[in-house]
């Protein structure tokens, strides 16, 4: 069996002497791995940089089994994103994330979300949106268009920490200290201000924790927090 795809690389690891498994999301066809024999050579090692895009060819005899890649660099990325640190933190957080998908399930969706953060300056609001479609995709998106107690689209200011629906402002207020701040910007209201960058990171994170991360006994990147404060200070209202 065999296919030729243009994907973003995700992860590497060695396997062997010479030998590495990488891991890419491919267009079409979602996250996947293979073997890429001679990984480790000088000239392999520069394109097998997370966050280049390169087109794969992979051949196995059985569909099932993990099969062999062979590469070509489409887009280098690496140098770049290590020159600037809250870019490379963008890069690492962005391959974690993706790396929690299914294999093989196609994500063409959160495939191009990850390439518009990477080539574009680092953007906490768009970075936020793209946990929240991590988690839709996952199948624990959250319901941030009518409230949960009123059924009304207007003034959505809270989300309900174990239901992940919205709560307006009206309905929220016997609950506030139970309830998660939901930033106007996630519900579409409005550009982000700092304030909101951290918000809506404290309210994407509860939900990973509560339904990847944890369950799955996942550490979070700690280059997540220190990113979170960069995109938080950093963020142009």
């Amino acid at each position: 069996m065999e296919w030729t795809g243009e994907a973003l690389l995700i992860g590497v690891r060695r396997h062997g002497e010479s030998s590495v498994i990488a891991e890419a999301m491919v267009a079409g066809r979602g996250r996947h791995m293979g073997l890429v024999r001679g990984g480790r050579s000088r000239r392999l090692s520069a394109v097998l940089q997370p966050g280049n895009t390169i087109q794969l060819t992979w051949r196995a005899r059985l569909e099932d089994q993990l099969g062999q890649f062979t590469v070509e660099l489409l887009q280098a990325r690496a140098a770049q994103l290590i020159d600037d640190r809250t870019r490379l933190y963008t890069s690492q957080l962005i391959c974690d994330h993706l790396r929690l998908l299914p294999e093989r399930d196609p994500h063409d969706r959160l495939l191009g979300m990850a390439l518009n953060l990477l080539d574009h300056a680092p953007d906490g609001a768009a970075l936020a949106r793209f946990e929240l479609a991590i988690l839709d995709d996952l199948g624990y998106g959250l319901d941030l268009t009518t409230c949960a107690v009123t059924g009304t689209s207007g003034d959505l200011t809270h989300v309900s920490p174990k239901s992940g629906r919205a709560v307006s402002r009206a309905a929220a207020q016997p609950y506030l200290d139970r309830l998660l701040p939901l930033p106007s910007f996630l519900a579409g209201r409005g550009n982000a201000a700092p304030s909101d960058i951290a918000a809506a990171f404290r309210l994407t994170g509860h939900f990973l924790q509560d339904h990847v991360w944890g369950p799955r006994e996942l550490t979070p990147s700690p280059t997540r927090d220190i990113l979170i404060g960069m995109l938080s200070r950093d963020h142009d209202v």
